[in-house]
């Protein structure tokens, strides 16, 4: 079985795939399990092997024995030694890195290859292998992301913007007469209260957003793009965005494991 990582600035998606399906024809084929948990910088390598021994324990399988492989996509310094580190000690392999230097079969087209998120190379190549392209990838986690890869494979660059979350303490930090509400899917868009009007500005507003960024993406490639979302919140915002095409919520776990594939050796 293979971990597969992916740690975010918010959240930390670990899936466990079976190496055995060696030819996956969808991000979820021989997902065997996942879990979603806080990132914390603070937690350390020690702390990090009793929770993922935990989650595998509670589904019966031994990591000790039957982990054969485990693959990290970080975009927290800290967190990304400490999983490196939990990995040696615990596993007694070598974590695969998807970090400059790591095979990807991805050619990045951006001014410095070195600044674009490890999580962003995962999802374009997923994308690509799954869709191939022109493909743009939109990830609804701590940033908005709105990424395109090229029918030849190449990662051309992208938009980044304020996500959904980061927007919103924003929003209630800054406004005393509002409170956090409930972030869910709006009756309508005319909301008929303060929670109705947040939560329509909030899932209409991001998916006007990404129409009009993929949109604008597609002018300036001229050409049309196959659009697919991933991410924690795309399930929420996705359904309202007319852009996207496809939801993938294991896009860059799926991409992941691709990475892993290549540098396995």
């Amino acid at each position: 079985m293979l971990l597969a990582v992916d740690a975010g600035n918010t959240d930390t998606v670990i899936g466990l795939y079976d190496l055995s399906v060696t030819e996956p024809q969808a991000a979820d084929d021989g997902l065997i399990d996942h879990w979603r948990i806080a990132t914390h910088a603070e937690r350390t390598a020690d702390e990090h092997a009793v929770m993922f021994q935990g989650f595998l324990a509670a589904k019966r399988h031994n990591w000790l024995d039957e982990v054969e492989g485990m693959v990290i996509s970080s975009g927290v310094p800290r967190v990304t030694a400490n999983l490196r580190d939990m990995a040696e000690r615990y596993l007694d392999k070598r974590a695969v890195v998807l970090e400059p230097g790591t095979r990807t079969g991805v050619s990045i087209r951006y001014d410095n290859p070195k600044e674009v998120g490890a999580d962003r190379i995962a999802n374009a190549v997923a994308a690509f292998d799954l869709f191939g392209g022109p493909t743009i990838m939109v990830d609804f986690g701590t940033a908005t992301t709105c990424d395109a890869i090229s029918a030849d494979g190449e990662y051309l660059g992208g938009a980044i913007a304020p996500g959904v979350e980061i927007s919103l303490d924003a929003l209630f930090g800054r406004a005393a007469a509002l409170r956090q509400v409930e972030l869910a899917r709006p009756r309508s868009v005319l909301g008929r209260s303060t929670m109705e009007s947040i939560q329509s500005g909030t899932v209409y507003g991001y998916a006007a957003q990404v129409d009009g960024l993929c949109a604008r993406i597609e002018e300036e490639l001229g050409e049309e793009c196959t659009v697919v979302g991933t991410g924690g919140l795309a399930p929420l915002i996705a359904p309202f965005a007319e852009s996207v095409q496809h939801v993938e919520p294991w896009l860059t776990l799926h991409g992941l494991r691709l990475v892993h594939a290549m540098n396995a050796e």
